[in-house]
């Protein structure tokens, strides 16, 4: 969706970048914040330093969509995992690129993924 959202703004999105130590180049507005905000996150830290960043370069909206995918993302993601919803032919086929790019079969959850582990 990010790789899309990029081409439709006409804009070249790294997405290995999300993967990286050093995101800035990922071609995103904001991209590092966003990262740093995201994984603290998902640390389950409280974020105060990421989200005071963030907040002083979005919008009040823009922010409170960036918590709503951050949260949306995290529990549709646990809940397909948890029950064991495999990923389609189409969708594995559709993705393979990406996860690729992002190395995603490096991640003990890739076995879960029949044939899209790589």
């Amino acid at each position: 969706m990010l790789r899309v959202s990029g081409q439709m703004a006409g804009t070249e999105v790294d997405v290995a970048a999300v993967r990286s130590a050093v995101p800035a180049g990922s071609g995103v507005e904001h991209g590092a914040d966003l990262l740093a905000f995201t994984d603290a996150v998902m640390r389950g830290e409280a974020a105060t330093a990421e989200r005071a960043r963030l907040r002083a370069v979005l919008s009040p909206d823009a922010f409170v969509d960036v918590a709503a995918v951050i949260g949306s993302f995290n529990v549709v993601d646990r809940i397909a995992d948890a029950t064991g919803i495999p990923l389609d032919d189409v969708m594995i086929a559709m993705s393979a690129e990406v996860r690729r790019q992002l190395d995603l079969g490096a991640f003990a959850s890739a076995a879960n993924t029949p044939g899209g582990a790589t």
